[in-house]
């Protein structure tokens, strides 16, 4: 797994632990923490989004293939 990769995992994971949050507690953590429809709030949406993309492309790579 490369650099891309593991930062796309991560984001992937802190939109994962926000949807978590949301369902459960109806506890939005990046609109609290960035605004309401803001630009960074979007921005975060954006990069979680592309990172998720980059991670469905983890489960057509062969797990025993070397980098």
């Amino acid at each position: 797994m490369n650099a891309i990769q593991k930062t796309a995992l991560v984001f992937t994971i802190i939109g994962g632990i926000n949807w978590g949050l949301i369902g459960l507690f109806h506890f939005n953590l990046v609109e609290s923490l960035f605004g309401i429809n803001s630009f960074l709030t979007m921005l975060i949406y954006i990069i979680v989004g592309i990172a998720a993309l980059i991670n469905i492309m983890l489960l057509f790579q062969d797990l025993n293939q070397k980098e």
